[in-house]
């Protein structure tokens, strides 16, 4: 039965349109399953700014034909118009022949109602996995970021988590322009992943915490040479960035943070080093606060270099200085 629009929760599947008997049976089954809220609304009683403060995980829409059909179309296409609505997938009820209509509509996924609720619940299933994991990842790298994160911080021990960071980006990304600093940002990440996956193939993770900031999780006997590794790639690979006249020079001159004009050096590359061999975590938040703290000491330090904190839980102190480890060349 229909329901007041207000009274759809934020995490709840959206069924549109005239729903076939089946088809209620299925979705009601699948959110039951899913623990999501279910409610049913004509297509007409779903105005897209409402919908936005909505924002449910799933739409279902029973598309049949005629006007009805059109009014779908022109529904799906608003929403994946919209920034914020675009990435909500929306799933047509249609028969088999109208599959490639339907995708070409801008539909992400067909139930056909001829397949089984096997099928339909497979295909419902699919596309909130791939909403969910599309929406941790940042949309500049595709690595994984924030909640993903922090998952993975959960679920790994023993492990280094290791925070990266780009020196002097912002500068640079006011002289060349967003286009290129966002391309320096990928490079980074697949630096990042490349340096990873060469010494930790099978127990590694990359995340993307935003902008220049990204932080990967790796063995603890495996941090060093992987940190080396990355910083001696950034040094070969960031200089490429710049004009022959700014390379050649090794700086260029542009405004600081402060809106002083200065020499402003080269790009590197800083990463900060926790581990839990010395170190006892409760929440990822504290690894996230501790490898932010190591960071910050690593970019006071010229060119591109990696520090790990060398305390322990028992002589850390608000006055303790983090020390510099390096691997011998």
């Amino acid at each position: 039965d229909a329901v007041g629009a207000f009274a759809i929760p934020a995490d709840g599947l959206l069924a549109i349109g005239a729903l076939a008997p089946e088809l209620g049976a299925q979705l009601a089954d699948f959110a039951r399953r899913r623990g999501l809220g279910l409610s049913a609304l004509a297509l007409e009683a779903v105005p897209p700014a409402w919908l936005r403060e909505v924002t449910p995980q799933l739409v279902v829409i029973a598309a049949g034909a005629g006007s009805d059909g059109a009014a779908a179309t022109r529904f799906i296409a608003s929403m994946k118009r919209d920034a914020i609505l675009q990435s909500i997938p929306v799933l047509v009820w249609a028969p088999e022949q109208a599959v490639a209509d339907w995708l070409g509509a801008g539909a992400d996924d067909v139930l056909a109602e001829e397949r089984s609720a096997s099928e339909v619940r497979a295909r419902l299933s699919a596309a909130l996995r791939r909403s969910q994991r599309d929406l941790q990842a940042n949309p500049s790298t595709r690595l994984p970021g924030g909640e993903a994160i922090s998952a993975a911080i959960a679920e790994r021990e023993p492990f280094a988590a290791c925070y990266a960071d780009l020196d002097h980006f912002k500068e640079f990304n006011d002289r060349y322009g967003y286009a290129e600093g966002d391309d320096v940002i990928r490079a980074v990440g697949r630096l990042l992943v490349q340096s990873v996956y060469a010494h930790a193939p099978d127990r590694g993770f990359v995340g993307h915490i935003g902008g220049d900031d990204f932080l990967f999780l790796v063995p603890v006997d495996r941090a060093p040479v992987i940190c080396e590794a990355a910083v001696r790639e950034a040094d070969r690979l960031l200089p490429e960035r710049y004009s022959a006249q700014d390379r050649q020079a090794g700086y260029f001159f542009g405004k600081d943070r402060r809106g002083r004009l200065d020499r402003v050096p080269l790009m590197t590359l800083s990463i900060g080093v926790v581990t839990t061999d010395r170190r006892s975590f409760v929440h990822p938040a504290q690894v996230s606060e501790l490898a932010t703290e190591m960071k910050t000491y690593a970019k006071t330090l010229p060119g591109s270099v990696w520090v790990a904190d060398r305390r322990s839980d028992v002589t850390a102190s608000p006055s303790s200085q983090p020390m510099r480890e390096e691997m011998s060349p």
